[in-house]
């Protein structure tokens, strides 16, 4: 399941969205967080969704097409401090009324930073979410750069900012270097379009 994977297109106004039903799955979070590498390594593909080591460089909405299921849709990063505050207000414009226009988000994934507590936009596009009755989960990435110890914290430290998630149910941890949280992604995803 999921062995085809296509990038469709990027798309940097509403208007341009890919005229399709097909369900999505959203990735969003913060700038430099780890999205590309997710998608890459959920699929085990090298240059599916392109990485940059330099914050920032995502501006547009990138659509992938994962075997004809869902569309997996790769949101800007937000709150990159090099970019201008019109650049920051041109990009949570476009985030916000994607999520609020697109009737076909099946799930969102939020993406944190497992060595970081959740950031004030984190904590805006957690309320926005439930807001618009989106259903999400969060994603702990970059897990591999913790020890044992300090992920036990991490996920307490989560569950503190966001009371209704419960760990290996709508929160997972996960690692693009190590496959940590692999399995259980595409299980999740299995269960949605199977």
């Amino acid at each position: 399941m999921f062995e085809k994977q296509e990038f469709i297109a990027s798309v940097y106004k509403l208007a341009d969205l890919p005229k399709s039903d097909l369900s999505q799955i959203v990735l969003c979070g913060r700038s430099n967080v780890g999205k590309s590498s997710f998608i890459n390594s959920l699929f085990n593909r090298k240059n599916l969704a392109k990485t940059s080591s330099t914050p920032g460089k995502t501006r547009s909405i990138n659509f992938y097409d994962i075997s004809s299921a869902f569309y997996m849709v790769d949101l800007p990063g937000y709150g990159y401090a090099k970019v201008s505050q019109s650049e920051r207000k041109k990009w949570a414009k476009l985030i916000n009324d994607f999520f609020t226009e697109s009737k076909n988000i099946a799930l969102v994934f939020h993406i944190i930073d497992c060595r970081h507590h959740p950031t004030d936009l984190d904590i805006r596009l957690n309320q926005m979410l439930r807001d618009l009755n989106l259903p999400y989960n969060v994603i702990l990435n970059k897990s591999d750069k913790l020890k044992q110890s300090e992920i036990s914290k991490s996920i307490k430290s989560i569950i503190q900012f966001f009371p209704e998630l419960i760990f290996n149910e709508n929160l997972f941890l996960y690692s693009s270097v190590k496959g940590t949280g692999k399995k259980e992604i595409k299980k999740l995803l299995l269960s949605l379009f199977n």
